[in-house]
């Protein structure tokens, strides 16, 4: 039994470092790319739209996965009153507890004037971006996750301003670990991150289209607790003085922020609720993949299908690959051209056999395929790179998409919800949508 533990935990070490490598691996191969893009797009004529790519790129891409890496170096991971972006940087203060059921904030918070927000998914996507085109109302349009306790908040509440989409009162709610305590021993069952979104803008730190946030959040925290207490009386407020250091800081979309240090802790157990309903849970623990791996296996199955298609054509229309050849400037005979076909036939097969196992694979949670699939595709990214570097063969418009979707997949076979998938993590997993249960709106 010793032994078989070491070997697992011996190869856990190794495909750990092997992930750790293709993290690294893949935010060297994204900046390469991106100045691939930039050089592309700098040039005159219709290849300058190449910059918006460019730029989505950046911004959604290549910088996150850069502060991943250094924020998992220097940012702690414990406890220190602030909430952290996905990526890792430093968010919203934390500057309310709550004490009590789930069900129980959910009344005093509607009883408040709060709406819940929505999740954050296709549908809800789309229609901010429909509300904020047209600036029509969208009261429960989601907020950005922030993680607390290894997760994303649990729920939101917003209120609008004036109904514009670019202005609210929103706060984040993440439930305490079982037994946690807050520092000095004191006791809460939830933490809550409230702030004011003034304006739309770009992050300092990414460049992506955000909401920027009010400088001074304890008056968002006031605001909360004076709406709650004033629709609910049966909610009591007790405020832990110092809590923390006041300080002026920055979040995590690079607004400047400050506070007081103080956190009320707001005890809403005598509030009349509904019980909370049961836990949704999923047959045999597991969830199905993320999307991160839906695209990874997707990209695989694609290029699976192409590689098909041209053993097809290259079997049943030899003809048709000869004369494409000798128009391409090819100085061989037509049978040797034709030869040359069906022996390349059986290397497509070959490597469209493998692409599409790889991709059931992947789906179905394998850790090996994983890796191989993304081997795969970095040996292409590679080659590509020393050619291009070399001029041999520099990439160009033609070769930039194949470039680019081999960095994609490992870009999304690398991030944290494919890894966790993939080496069966249910706990992991799950986290970005730990609380299943009570998703029901009050």
């Amino acid at each position: 039994m010793g032994a078989t533990r070491r070997r697992f935990s011996i190869g856990a070490a190794v495909a750990n470092g092997i992930d750790r490598g293709f993290v690294a691996f893949s935010a060297l191969a994204a900046a390469w790319f991106a100045y691939l893009l930039l050089v592309e797009g700098a040039r005159p004529g219709w290849q300058s739209g190449l910059l918006v790519v460019f730029w989505l790129f950046v911004a959604y891409l290549l910088l996150p996965r850069l502060h991943r890496i250094f924020t998992q170096i220097y940012v702690p991971g414990y406890f220190i009153g602030r909430a952290r972006t996905p990526d890792g940087r430093l968010g919203d203060p934390v500057n309310l507890a709550f004490r009590g059921r789930e069900q129980q904030i959910h009344q005093a918070m509607v009883r408040g004037g709060w709406t819940r927000a929505d999740d954050l998914d296709l549908r809800s996507g789309r229609r901010i971006v429909t509300s904020t085109l047209s600036r029509r109302s969208y009261a429960a349009a989601p907020v950005s996750p922030l993680v607390l306790f290894d997760h994303q908040q649990d729920f939101a509440y917003e209120r609008e301003v004036d109904g514009s989409p670019s202005q609210r009162h929103h706060v984040r709610f993440w439930r305490c670990p079982e037994g946690w305590k807050l520092p000095g021993g004191f006791s809460a069952d939830w933490l809550a991150a409230a702030t004011y979104d003034r304006s739309v803008g770009l992050s300092t730190f990414t460049l992506q289209i955000t909401h920027k946030v009010a400088l001074d959040t304890d008056v968002e925290r006031d605001f909360v607790l004076t709406s709650v207490r004033g629709a609910e009386p049966a909610v009591s407020v007790r405020v832990i003085e110092d809590f923390s250091t006041g300080y002026h800081a920055r979040n995590g979309g690079g607004d400047a922020i400050e506070t007081d240090g103080d956190l009320p802790v707001v005890d809403v157990t005598a509030v009349d609720a509904p019980p909370e309903p049961p836990a949704v849970t999923t047959p045999g623990g597991r969830s199905g993949p993320p999307a991160p791996t839906v695209f990874g296996a997707g990209v695989a199955a694609l290029r699976s299908l192409g590689y098909l298609v041209s053993v097809v054509v290259a079997v049943l229309a030899p003809d048709v690959v000869a004369e494409v050849a000798t128009r391409a400037g090819a100085d061989v005979s037509t049978r040797d051209i034709e030869a040359a076909a069906r022996w390349g036939a059986a290397g497509l097969a070959v490597y469209g056999l493998i692409d599409l196992v790889l991709a059931v694979a992947v789906l179905r949670g394998g850790n090996l395929a994983r890796l191989v699939l993304m081997s795969l595709c970095a040996v292409a990214t590679v080659t590509a790179f020393v050619a291009d570097v070399g001029g041999d063969q520099p990439v160009t418009l033609t070769h930039l998409p194949t470039v680019g979707v081999n960095i994609l997949v490992i870009l999304a076979l690398t991030s944290p919800r494919s890894r966790a998938y993939a080496t069966q993590d249910v706990s992991a997993r799950a986290a970005p949508r730990s609380s299943r249960a009570g998703r029901s709106r009050p």
